[in-house]
């Protein structure tokens, strides 16, 4: 197998120049958003920024599991996942307004809580939100991720290099099973500081796995819609069979029944429990316009794709799953507007500013990624399963 011969279709081509015309335009109207009205500005950036985190960090999380697996499942998806991995350096890019122009905006509730009295945050509320604090641990945690993403990708290169070394596939192994702790602590605490400390007031043992399921569901869908995308040009709508895409449905499929799970779990607890400082952040989302915005997120988010993906058919067809997967993304950004939205407003409404982030942030993140793509063969040609990966077992 020649590396030419795998190279990046047309097709990506053509989405790295529609998505960077797509993150201009909306960057245009998010520049208006940001002098004229900051503080809805930044609160819409925040959903952006966490959404197109989700995509390079759930890519990250998935990569890890692949080589920790070592299943056939993922050997199609290996590269796109590792170009989505390298947009984090983007993404960083992407977090430093929140600390330099946003914190007086998002996070006034504890930046500006009373020492003592009434409002006042616990002695270890107080000593762990701190600007400084906040600052620095976010550093800490694009530091572990970076760290993670330049390992994984410089040991899969040195593979397509050396194909005989079998200690390369045995190193990615043993790697992937504590970057998968560390990527998952270190996002537990990132959502901590970046959406639960919102409503300071309140605490969820569980909320920063709720973010990881979420970014299993963005990364796994953005790879199924990148997979029908290949398979429209040679060699790769030979090699790409209905068994490739039934495996990556049935995990977009366990990746939603998780996040679903999680949802649950945290509120059956919280409101069981029924303690006044615990039920306020379901109160002020499960009544009036947000109560409605939570139905949306339960019918759109679970029901639907849920019964959609039991079937077998659905997720072996070409035309239905890549749907199914950028609905998915999109109820991914309708959940973190459920999550963060209603600690600033009893308006259960979309702004401008809403739509224009995402634009910005996800034309930007989809260019920079189609970038990626085109570096590198599409398929890992160092993995010594890719030979059993795309042998044609469809009868």
């Amino acid at each position: 197998m020649s590396a030419q011969e795998y190279k990046a279709p047309e097709s990506v081509g053509r989405l790295e120049k529609r998505a960077l015309v797509v993150g201009v335009l909306g960057l245009v109207v998010s520049i208006v958003g940001w002098i004229t009205k900051p503080e809805d500005f930044f609160r819409s950036y925040l959903v952006a920024f966490l959404l197109v985190l989700g995509l390079s960090l759930g890519s990250l999380g998935l990569l890890m599991l692949l080589h920790l697996t070592g299943g056939q499942w993922g050997i199609l998806i290996r590269r796109p996942l590792e170009s989505a991995t390298r947009v984090l350096w983007l993404v960083f890019a992407f977090f430093l307004p929140i600390p330099l122009f946003g914190m007086k905006f998002l996070y006034a509730a504890w930046l500006d809580a009373p020492k003592t009295g009434e409002g006042a945050l616990s002695p270890l509320q107080q000593s762990y939100l701190t600007r400084g604090g906040f600052v620095f641990r976010g550093f800490v945690y694009f530091a572990i991720w970076l760290a993670l993403m330049l390992l994984l990708n410089a040991m899969s290169r040195q593979q397509d290099v050396d194909r005989e070394d079998r200690a390369l596939r045995r190193r990615l192994k043993f790697f992937a099973g504590p970057g998968i702790i560390l990527y998952v602590f270190a996002m537990t605490f990132a959502a901590i500081d970046w959406s639960m400390s919102l409503s300071p007031h309140w605490a969820s043992t569980i909320y920063g796995f709720l973010f990881v399921a979420g970014q299993a569901i963005s990364a796994m869908s953005l790879m199924i819609i990148m997979v029908i995308l290949f398979s429209h040009a040679e060699p790769f709508a030979h090699i790409i069979q209905k068994r490739h895409l039934h495996d990556l449905g049935k995990l977009l499929f366990t990746f939603n029944m998780l996040w679903a799970y999680f949802s649950f779990s945290q509120l059956l607890i919280i409101w069981s429990g029924n303690q006044p400082e615990e039920i306020t952040f379901y109160k002020s989302r499960l009544f009036g316009g947000w109560g409605a915005v939570a139905a949306l997120v339960l019918v759109l988010h679970f029901f639907i794709p849920f019964f959609a993906l039991l079937s077998r058919d659905v997720k072996r067809n070409q035309a239905v799953l890549p749907k199914i997967a950028m609905w998915l993304i999109a109820m991914r950004c309708l959940d973190l507007f459920w999550l963060t939205r209603p600690e600033f407003t009893s308006r259960a409404l979309p702004t401008l500013w809403d739509f224009a982030a995402v634009l910005a942030l996800g034309g930007i993140w989809l260019w920079f990624f189609a970038v990626q793509l085109k570096q590198q063969p599409l398929l890992p040609l160092g993995e010594p399963k890719l030979a059993e990966a795309i042998a044609n077992h469809e009868h």
